[in-house]
């Protein structure tokens, strides 16, 4: 059936200010809201306070009220605007709150307004920690023995009968917010005392402890007909214990069994069905008592979440697109999945590849934190990977957390017995570490509550890692066998000191053809061809596997690099300054690769870019796009001036990149029509030369400098980079006027004169006050 007609404007909510649990997935479920609901031909008014966000920019809204996202503002656009419909559950809980406070207040009566996506009565039941135990339970599902509680003599009184440990949970609250896990009387005062004053109703859940049983969600979609998709599966990596956006977690569901896991789709379904949501997308979380098997439902989010986003990027199944379709009226079988052009929406993904999600922490940044993992959320970013196997995908992942240690055997061991019990950040090297000083799997399963499989996994990666220490030589199966464990160059070379670093191994590695291939997420396990370039980089057995990637076109290219996960000083105003420049380059006539770890942001989204790629954005993963011996889509140019600093080089020899002050750059129509930054310097390799569609480099003998000066410090012989050549070939040109001509690559040494003026290219020698190239880039 077609779209309601009844439906012609409709206004979001958005989720404010980025905080910790709620973040960057609400700006890119609600970026994909307003762009669906225009292109049905309808009015979108959007309601957000956050200038870094994408969905903020005027072409994604007909109207964009830049305010708090409180009833009271709300209140004055629904009279201004007067929408016929209201869509929140796209906006996280601060936008779900926001409606019901509406609906309280009188407003959604009062102006005719109806909520669409889910309903009042189905965000009660689905938020109200006693309704959702009665409705669990009256479809035959299990629950935690719980007690519903607004003061602290109910929580004493509860406790009594269910005994300490116990998990208490605010109602209406998110990212964990207020909840913590009450060990001892003090701990319950105090952690009931802030669950009771962070729930807007007062009211908090006191449950049976279910510390240390392994946790599992489903992502679930249902349309008006009720029909039924489960989209994705997750598993924490984490026990039960851990808020599920802190944990390690992996898609799909690694440890159950088909039996379990068709008893928690059913479980869900149901759930799903009785609470009411109508359309759209809802996450519930289950926890499994890893001896006996049981089954019970912990909580349901009869909204998108962050696990939305994850699920949305781990099987290419854009869940906020698609649940805005249906709050308008469309079902499942009607909407067509945009990356095969051919199945419908009805057709439940299907990963033939293992995705792996790290959460990224801040301590760093407050010394004084407690930085034990609890139910309340406390990681500000995550990084995703994808691989062939577990082991390749966590490898991946760990090296995208832009932290000190980027993988096993990066860093030196701690000092002292590995602690596996304490959540804390890291938790994975203490595993590592306890497995290789001589602990057994089981042992180390039963003190962390991490299920045996998983240890087992990275047992396997320390026997390999004997392995390749032990052998004589590095030949090419062992060396294939290591890059298909998810092992990097980098680990590699810790483990055979003879190729003196990251370097000798890629080297070896390029001889012997070991390089890696790219697979594309087509949400169907290549049962269909797909039509959007979503892919991910892997090492395969087959020597003769080839890149599942289309044939390309002679149209120029450009390489855009993202931030990374986020953290506290490097956010969401990157992903808005990534989005921007694809959008740019777009009118400008350039295809885009954007290549990304963030499963939150709509840059790594499948049809935001020509070409996206899960990956982290280092320079030996992006030079694979870039050498024509190995790339997958050859690149004019790459740029990094968008994304945050650059990973490697002193900032002061950086090329301008963007902040979060620039978050609102001037209009586009006055943006240059050629933004593009040569590629530059790592400072630890040969410069690359450029293509031979780029201007050729010069032909003269190289420059021969003075004997006073001084060879660039910064990398080989071959390798020059002197500031005065190292300028970006950015132009800016007024509309009409002919581009600037850009100067040719150099090949030779570079000299700097310390003068801001660039010297002559007739030039063939440097003066006497010549000084060498201070920033290695």
């Amino acid at each position: 059936m077609p779209r309601r007609d009844d439906i012609r404007h409709v206004m979001v909510i958005g989720s404010g200010p980025i905080v910790i649990g709620q973040a960057a997935e609400f700006d890119y479920s609600g970026t994909q809201a307003c762009r669906v609901l225009r292109a049905e031909g309808l009015r979108v008014s959007l309601v957000n306070s956050n200038p870094a966000t994408i969905m903020t920019d005027p072409e994604f809204a007909d109207a964009t009220y830049v305010e708090p996202v409180t009833p009271e503002f709300l209140e004055q656009v629904i009279e201004a605007e007067r929408p016929d419909a209201i869509l929140a559950t796209l906006g996280g809980q601060t936008a779900l709150n926001a409606a019901i406070a509406l609906h309280e207040n009188g407003v959604l009566d009062r102006y005719g307004v109806e909520l669409i996506g889910a309903d009042v009565e189905a965000i009660q039941r689905g938020e109200d920690r006693l309704k959702f135990k009665e409705i669990v339970q009256s479809v035959g599902g299990d629950v935690p023995r719980s007690a519903v509680c607004h003061s602290m003599d109910e929580v004493r009184a509860a406790v009594s009968e269910l005994g300490l440990p116990v998990v208490i949970r605010p109602s209406f609250t998110m990212g964990g917010l207020g909840s913590g896990m009450a060990h001892t009387p003090e701990d319950l005062e105090r952690l009931a005392g802030t669950g009771l004053d962070a729930s807007p109703v007062t009211e908090v859940l006191i449950e049976e402890s279910v510390l240390g049983w392994k946790e599992y969600e489903l992502e679930l979609m249902r349309d008006h007909h009720d029909n039924v998709v489960v989209v994705c599966s997750i598993e924490n990596l984490d026990p039960m214990g851990v808020h599920t956006g802190d944990s390690i977690t992996v898609a799909p569901a690694m440890t159950l069994t088909d039996r379990e896991f068709q008893r928690m789709r059913d479980v869900g379904i149901d759930v799903l069905r009785a609470v009411g949501v109508d359309t759209g997308g809802c996450n519930i979380q289950f926890a499994v008592h890893p001896d006996t098997g049981r089954l019970v439902v912990i909580e349901m989010n009869p909204r998108v979440s962050r696990s939305s986003a994850l699920a949305s990027k781990a099987t290419g199944f854009p869940i906020a697109k698609i649940a805005a379709r249906l709050a308008i009226g469309y079902t499942l079988d009607e909407i067509r999945n945009d990356i095969t052009g051919e199945t419908p929406a009805a057709f439940e993904p299907t990963l033939d590849y293992v995705v792996v999600k790290i959460p990224r922490f801040a301590f760093e940044k407050f010394p004084g934190a407690d930085p034990e993992l609890t139910t309340t959320m406390k990681s500000v970013g995550e990084a995703m990977a994808l691989g062939r196997s577990f082991p390749e995908a966590l490898g991946k992942a760990m090296r995208s957390m832009e932290t000190t240690r980027i993988g096993f055997w990066t860093a030196p061991d701690p000092d002292g017995e590995p602690d596996v019990a304490a959540s804390r950040d890291g938790r994975i090297y203490a595993v590592e570490h306890a497995l290789r000083r001589g602990r057994s799997v089981a042992d180390v399963a039963a003190a962390s509550g991490i299920d045996p499989w998983f240890v087992d996994q990275i047992a396997a990666l320390t026997e390999l890692r004997q392995e390749i220490e032990d052998a004589a030589v590095l030949d090419a199966a062992l060396l294939r066998r290591a890059k298909r464990a998810g092992l990097s160059d980098r680990q590699i070379a810790v483990l055979r000191p003879e190729f003196a670093g990251e370097d000798g191994v890629r080297s070896l590695r390029h001889r012997l053809g070991i390089r890696p291939v790219y697979k594309t997420v087509d949400t169907c396990a290549a049962e269909f061809a797909a039509k959007t370039p979503y892919h991910y980089s892997a090492y395969e057995t087959d020597p003769s596997a080839e890149s599942e990637i289309a044939a390309q076109t002679e149209k120029p290219k450009v390489l855009i690099l993202g931030s990374g996960p986020n953290r506290i000083g490097q956010g969401i105003e990157f992903d808005y300054s990534c989005v921007h420049a694809v959008m740019a380059l777009r009118e400008a006539g350039f295809e885009t690769v954007m290549v990304n770890c963030n499963p939150e942001t709509v840059s790594t989204d499948y049809d935001t870019a020509t070409g996206c790629t899960s990956s982290r954005s280092r320079s030996r993963t992006c030079s694979r796009w870039c050498t024509p011996s190995s790339s997958p889509a050859r690149s004019r140019a790459s740029s990094c001036s968008w994304a945050g600093r650059p990973r490697s080089g002193s900032r002061s020899g950086s090329p301008r990149r963007a902040s979060r002050s620039s978050a609102r750059p001037r209009p586009r129509s006055t943006w240059p029509r050629t933004a593009v930054r040569s590629a530059r310097c790592s400072g630890k390799q040969a410069c690359p030369r450029p293509r031979s569609a780029w201007p050729p480099p010069s032909t003269r003998p190289a420059p021969s400098p003075p004997a006073s000066a001084t060879r660039c410090s910064c990398g080989p012989p071959t390798c020059w980079a002197g500031a005065a050549w190292r300028s970006s070939t950015t132009t800016r040109r007024s509309p009409g006027t002919s581009p600037a001509p850009r100067r040719s690559a150099r090949t030779g040494p570079c000299w700097s004169t310390g003068s801001s003026t660039t010297p002559s290219r007739s030039t063939s020698t440097r003066s006497a006050t010549a000084t060498r190239c201070s920033s290695a880039a």
